[in-house]
């Protein structure tokens, strides 16, 4: 009775018997005899046996923790025994059906409080807990509920009920230690209250900390010292959802002026357990209005405490009355009080609320529709479901930003350091510079600038350095690289970030993440613009499909024309040779627009116009495609007694090289992109290269400032992984950066930093190694033939039609007084050929 549950819950328990007594007439009259069980459970098991014994009671109210009512449960067969916030899933009411709890189950929580971790994205947490009865019974299904939601428990710190200060200082300092950031709390609020001024204290109720309470505090807020409250500012929790109504209302006002008339200093806010006592005496009275016969109990020796406890006989009155307590529903102030399997049933929502400054709801859970920010009477979702949108959230340290999991790794509490290779060229990819001002290492580049994007992307918080690869013995080697993936392979390094090829032997020590680059390598040969010797080079922007089709329709039109013009036009007359002649003469000059002879119908002028259109299409490609060969750029022919280049540091092995078909196969100290363009300037003859073969980023890199000179030819026969980043075996970073990677690449991020560190010449752009001038076809102007072929065609048709319609009228008269049989003589057929 000295706790604040406690004292209030007997208040409650007092204004609703007053309550019953004034209401009417058909309840039974009740009578409460508390008894002060002092918190201790032994002392609760005495205090029962004696109202049992003593003052006969009925029935047994209110056993405050889950350990007292497990001692009170045994009680069971011989009078109900009802609590209304020992909430322990360990409480069985198959064992005592007797037992009844007018509260929750605490696994009723697992839902929401999964439901927070997966929206917050926290796959990694820690769960600190009362090494109680009640503390330990929600964990079996906690636990199963988290890795529902796709988050792992790392760690779990049990804490006993009456633990000292140093005790839980020690606790926090072995979760600092592991950088864990994110915790699960379920406790008592005593304890809780002490536990978090703790937190605070060593500082980890500050920015980038996460911490989700269960109801069993959250219930208890208003309750505890304002000192207990101010440590807890940013805590996340939930509690069952009361739904208003005009009779809590009443009840409200009624508290409030009970206490103003005790002239309390501080009138203490109504929580659930004070309305769960409230409506489990409604319920008592319910149930005991059906009464039923009692059974005295024989008095026993009190001298011995224990002894009389086995000579209570079992009451039917207390059977009955319990099953009559279960069947019972009705509406109280906590909502719709209705039994199941010996328990009340699940609320059918959760309030989500954040201590910052003050106590306030920030959203709901409910089952059918995960988390929500409104409901409406009958607690349906109203508004969008997304804690995201539920408004600003204060977390610790007055932080508006949802903090990020910091990843719980065997060297937790260290920052990772990152081994970085120190390139003289192409840092581009990664450049390590000392900044001259303030004395510290700047590390850039394209790969620097993807590790750092693929971490942001990590809904966990990883924090890092990097730590230039410095070993100036092997700074030079061509094991240099090789040497770096050591280094991590010996945990001198937590992982090697840069233009690491991912290849078969290094895969052997350390563990790579998907390439974030193009895989494969390529070869860098000289171009030279050179002009064609051939003296049949004009033929070659056409195909020889579509120089006959040209062919055949200049022909074709000039043969349109002759027939459209010849009969009226004079300069389509003549002998046989001269109108042949005239016929092709005009179609050919219409190449260089060059024709005299006027036209004088109008079929025949739109039949010129169109072809003119296209014999303008055609000698404009063709002179634009005879332009390209006459200067177009050819691949340096690269005998088989030519030698190549090969870097430094590439993974291809030598046996690549043997395959080449290259009389030299040289290696040479290439560190930057102007070696790499003097050797292949000099050439074979003088000292140089022919070629250089190298991974496709550095050729890319390359081509980016000399693509003017050189091209980019892939081998077909060997290709490589790309570059990866490195770390040692079985690191649980690998995966969520090859996700992050993969979800760059999906969206274009990747490409977006290529494009900012090589805005000429990206990395993932496609390097076309043809430099031919392809031949123009007839597929390429089907249309245009198309075009002019119909017009030519109803024009001549047209054309024909007119002319035999004038024969016939003109020579009407010399057939029209003949018999109908000479009218298709053989005679007359010849002369309207002839005409024709």
């Amino acid at each position: 009775m000295e706790s604040p549950v406690g004292e209030m819950a007997q208040q409650c328990m007092t204004m609703a018997i007053s309550d019953l007594n004034a209401s009417a007439s058909h309840f039974n009259h009740l009578t409460l005899h508390p008894r002060n069980s002092m918190g201790q459970p032994l002392e609760a098991l005495f205090s029962a046996a004696e109202l049992l014994e003593n003052e006969q009671v009925d029935a047994l109210i209110g056993p405050q923790t889950s350990e007292e009512a497990e001692f009170l449960a045994e009680l069971g067969d011989r009078v109900p025994i009802i609590s209304f916030s020992a909430s322990s899933p360990f409480l069985s009411t198959d064992k005592n059906p007797n037992f009844i709890r007018m509260t929750t189950n605490d696994n009723a929580q697992v839902g929401p409080i999964a439901a927070l971790v997966q929206e917050f994205g926290w796959s990694e947490l820690v769960i600190i807990h009362e090494d109680s009865s009640y503390g330990n019974g929600i964990i079996p299904d906690l636990l199963l509920a988290l890795e529902e939601a796709n988050a792992r428990v790392v760690h779990r710190t049990v804490i006993p009920p009456q633990a000292r200060d140093i005790y839980v200082e020690v606790q926090l300092y072995k979760l600092m230690a592991l950088s864990a950031n994110i915790f699960i709390v379920h406790m008592s609020a005593s304890l809780a209250s002490r536990f978090f001024l703790k937190v605070n204290e060593l500082g980890m109720m500050s920015a980038g900390y996460g911490w989700i309470v269960t109801d069993g505090i959250v219930n208890k807020l208003a309750v505890m010292d304002q000192s207990a409250l101010d440590s807890m500012q940013g805590v996340i929790g939930i509690r069952p959802y009361i739904p208003p109504s005009k009779r809590l209302h009443n009840f409200s006002l009624k508290w409030r002026n009970s206490f103003s008339t005790n002239q309390h200093h501080q009138i203490p806010e109504v929580n659930v357990y004070c309305l769960w006592a409230y409506d489990t005496v409604w319920a008592l009275a319910t149930a005991a209005h059906h009464p039923s016969p009692t059974t005295s109990i024989e008095k026993n020796d009190a001298a011995n405490k224990f002894a009389h406890l086995t000579a209570i006989s079992t009451r039917p009155t207390g059977s009955n009355l319990g099953r009559t307590i279960l069947r019972v529903k009705f509406t109280g102030l906590s909502g719709e009080i209705q039994l199941k399997n010996g328990q009340l049933q699940q609320p059918l929502a959760f309030e989500i609320v954040n201590v910052f400054g003050r106590v306030k709801r920030i959203g709901f859970w409910t089952q059918f529709n995960g988390i929500t920010t409104g409901l409406n009477r009958s607690t349906v979702a109203v508004q969008s479901p997304s804690v995201r949108e539920m408004g600003s959230i204060g977390w610790p340290g007055s932080s508006l930003a949802i903090p990020k999991v910091q990843r719980i790794t065997p060297k937790a509490g260290k920052r990772l350091r990152i081994g970085v290779p120190i390139k003289v060229g192409f840092k581009e990819l990664v450049g390590v510079e000392l900044d001259p001002v303030t004395n510290a290492t700047m590390v850039t580049g394209f790969c620097i600038d993807v590790f750092k994007a693929a971490i942001d992307m990590l809904p966990y918080e990883v924090k890092f350095d990097f730590i230039p690869f410095t070993n100036s013995n092997i700074l030079m080697a061509a094991s240099y690289y090789d040497d770096l993936i050591y280094q991590v392979y010996r945990q001198q390094y937590d992982a090697a970030v840069g233009d690491i090829t991912i290849i078969a032997n290094r895969s052997l020590y350390v563990d790579f993440t998907i390439p974030f680059t193009e895989t494969g390598v390529a070869m860098i040969v000289p171009i030279e613009t050179s002009r064609s010797t051939n003296m049949w080079i004009f033929i070659q922007p056409l195909t020889v499909e579509l120089w006959l089709v040209i062919g055949t329709f200049f022909v074709f039109t000039g043969c349109v024309l002759w027939t459209i013009e010849h009969n009226d036009n004079d300069e389509f007359k003549g002998p046989l040779a001269q109108q042949i002649g005239m016929a092709i003469w005009y179609s050919f000059s219409t190449l260089v627009f060059a024709q005299r002879e006027k036209l004088i119908t109008n079929l025949s002028k739109v039949v010129v116009i169109v072809w003119l259109f296209v014999v303008l299409i055609l000698t404009s490609s063709y002179t634009a495609n005879l332009s390209s060969m006459l200067t177009v750029h050819q691949l340096q022919s690269m005998p088989k007694d030519e030698s190549i280049g090969f870097p430094f540091n590439s993974p291809a092995d030598q046996t690549f090289l043997i395959n080449l078909p290259f009389r030299k196969h040289s290696f040479y100290p290439l560190k930057k992109a102007e070696d790499y363009a003097n050797a292949l300037r000099d050439g074979s003859q003088k000292g140089g290269v022919s070629a250089i073969i190298d991974e496709i980023p550095y050729v890319k890199l390359f081509l980016s400032k000399y693509s003017a000179q050189y091209t980019m030819v892939e081998p077909s026969h060997y290709s490589t992984k790309g570059f990866g980043f490195a770390f040692p075996k079985g690191s649980p970073l690998v995966p969520d950066i090859s996700a992050a990677i993969a979800k760059m690449r999906e969206e274009g991020t990747l490409y977006l930093i290529s494009q900012n560190w090589f805005q000429n010449h990206s990395l993932y752009a496609n390097q076309d190694s043809e430099t031919k001038v392809a031949r123009l076809d007839l597929y390429s102007f089907r249309g245009l033939f198309l075009i002019t072929g119909i017009t030519s065609s109803v024009a001549a048709i047209a054309s024909c039609k007119y002319m035999k319609k004038e024969s016939t009228t003109s020579h009407q008269h010399e057939v029209a007084d003949k018999p109908v049989e000479e009218k298709f003589s053989p005679v007359r057929i010849f002369k309207l050929l002839r005409i024709f």
